[in-house]
């Protein structure tokens, strides 16, 4: 019986008008079995969306086969069949929009199978309701979030009911609400027999999976469980992954508690190997390390701001109510919430590209709401990275695209020593990235172009709209270990993200956003340590805060308000203490 997906030594490349090929995929052979459910990891641009467009027809290989139950994807009359056997939610999920209203987009891929128009009613309303999106059915697809648009996607290929669901990074741009709500789809689709691939940048994730392909370079470098992948710490430094989260934290506890079992991968497993801790009643109350904190002159004021979309129509929305904002010079703020909750729409009036309708916003020295400064002059002072960065591209080579902004001021320093600089800074070899094409990069390299893009002017103030969603687990770790030492140089950071973690390494201070209100703000540890706090608004506590919580409950003298893995072992170091032999 032929395997569901089979790629037999299977050659890719991309070709280029006037220039040399660029390999994606090299002598590739892998078999993938119905109603398998298998994560494909891989630093950014190791092959791994090329392996998923190869895998449904949208590619076709330049050497080697690949069938689908059994027919040769070479074969154009296939291609309609293995596009309805093999569905495909994108990276970017606008790619795949067709309609105006979101409930006949749903539609399109029934309509086209010939159904009855009861069945394909019933298909799109389950669909909707699948992804919580059934009550947006009337709204047009673009103005959704990208959160909500990756839903959509997922919407329209659950209604074809194909016997396969690639996802790629399906769950990057989604809050980790949203994020629980797409794993237990694809859980729920695999319970049900169909075959789930997903492509992730999230470890955590791929633990879940029953196996693992791991790409590096274009090649199959791994083929196993996720166990087998996690457990071997050469093998994770090769491929340029870090192990899930748990495993880490895990592993440094241990040098605090010996006896915590090896191969902790999940949350789950940790908190639950924790020991218990018999305390004496006048045991010493462990105490969390003291915080220094500095006054500074603020560079963002935002005061009372309000805004409506579409305002005054049928369908306007209210995204921004009442927001107060204040930003220190020098400091790092990190904007919480929920998909759809104003994050974006808040950081695009920080720049000046949303003017405010009510309200006052006072970034640097100029005010928003008084007056209209040219783009020049506020890109010298406030960039922004985009959440998609293909929207901020005007050039079609990296090296060009960086370059655009320094080649409208005046440098003093040649401008290829600025660009070099900025694509250091974003993790972008000069070289190897100057000359190549945009559409030619992965997700993760198109990110960092657009940072390379936003550092190049050195603003002293930086605005990052989901800074590391779409990087591989190396690459994000490098970029927050840049971003801090640039906020040592006196930069102001003001981000989103829907990564808690990201928020804890990198922030002083957070908003969390609802309905576009600040429904909590303050200091990170204040604002994140208590995962019931955080639920209503589809956030889970940093995994610090987490194990912290689980340490309480089993006798720790633990104090509140951690959040980072160092307060978390300083005071299980005093906490040791206490502990009755």
């Amino acid at each position: 019986m032929p395997a569901l997906i089979e790629f037999s030594r299977v050659d890719f490349e991309y070709p280029l008008s006037g220039g040399e090929a660029i390999p994606a995929l090299k002598d590739v052979s892998v078999r993938i079995e119905e109603g398998e459910r298998v994560a494909v990891v891989g630093a950014n641009g190791s092959g791994k969306t090329t392996f998923a467009r190869l895998a449904n027809a949208l590619l076709v290989p330049k050497q080697g086969t690949i069938r689908v139950a059994g027919m040769d994807t070479r074969e154009p009359a296939f291609h309609a069949a293995i596009h309805a056997m093999v569905g495909m939610v994108f990276q970017f999920p606008e790619d795949q929009f067709v309609a105006t209203i979101i409930e006949e987009d749903v539609a399109f891929g029934p309509e086209n199978l010939g159904l009855e128009p009861a069945e394909i009613r019933q298909r799109v309303e389950q669909a909707l309701r699948e992804v919580g999106l059934w009550e947006y059915r009337q709204r047009a697809p673009h103005l959704l979030s990208s959160g909500q648009m990756q839903r959509l996607a997922l919407a329209g290929v659950l209604a074809m009911r194909p016997r396969c669901v690639i996802f790629d990074e399906a769950t990057t741009m989604l809050d980790p609400g949203g994020r629980k709500m797409m794993l237990a789809s694809l859980n729920r689709l695999h319970q049900e027999g169909i075959t789930v691939v997903f492509i992730t940048h999230h470890m955590e994730e791929a633990v879940q999976a029953d196996r693992v392909l791991a790409f590096d370079h274009g090649r199959l470098a791994f083929d196993g469980s996720p166990q087998n992948l996690f457990n071997d710490e050469k093998k994770l430094h090769e491929l340029q992954l870090e192990p899930p989260p748990a495993a880490s934290l895990a592993k440094r506890l241990k040098a605090l508690l010996p006896n915590l079992p090896d191969g902790l991968l999940e949350p789950e497993e940790l908190i639950a190997a924790l020991p218990y801790c018999p305390t004496s009643a006048d045991s010493p109350t462990s105490t969390l390390p003291n915080q220094s904190s500095t006054e500074a002159t603020a560079v963002i004021r935002v005061s009372n701001l309000g805004y409506t979309y579409l305002k005054e129509t049928p369908f306007s929305h209210r995204a921004l109510d009442g927001i107060n904002l204040v930003v220190p010079a020098g400091s790092s703020h990190v904007l919480l919430g929920a998909t759809g909750s104003g994050k974006t729409t808040l950081l695009q009036h920080l720049n000046g590209l949303i003017k405010p309708q009510e309200g006052s916003v006072r970034v640097g020295p100029f005010d928003f709401a008084l007056h209209s400064p040219s783009r020049k002059a506020v890109a010298q002072v406030v960039s922004l990275m985009f959440q998609n960065p293909e929207i901020q591209f005007f050039e079609r080579y990296a090296g060009d695209e960086i370059a655009y902004g320094p080649r409208m001021i005046k440098l003093n320093e040649p401008l290829a020593d600025r660009v070099r600089w900025a694509m250091q800074m974003a993790g972008l070899d000069f070289e190897t990235y100057k000359d190549r094409p945009l559409f030619t990069l992965s997700g993760g390299e198109r990110r960092k172009v657009a940072l390379a893009s936003a550092l190049s002017l050195k603003p002293s103030i930086l605005l990052l709209d989901e800074p590391t969603g779409g990087l591989d687990p190396r690459s994000r770790v490098e970029l927050l270990s840049k971003l801090t030492k640039l906020r040592e140089t006196g930069v102001t950071l003001a981000f989103s993200s829907h990564q808690i973690e990201d928020a804890v390494l990198l922030a002083d201070s957070a908003a969390l956003l609802n309905e576009g209100r600040i429904a909590m703000a303050g200091s990170v540890s204040t604002t994140l340590d208590d995962a019931q706090r955080l639920e209503p608004y589809g956030l889970e506590a940093p995994l610090a805060a987490r194990v912290a919580a689980g340490l309480r409950e089993k006798g720790w003298a633990i104090p509140a308000g951690i959040v980072r893995v160092e307060d978390l072992e300083a005071s299980l170091d005093l906490a040791l203490e206490a502990c009755e032999p």
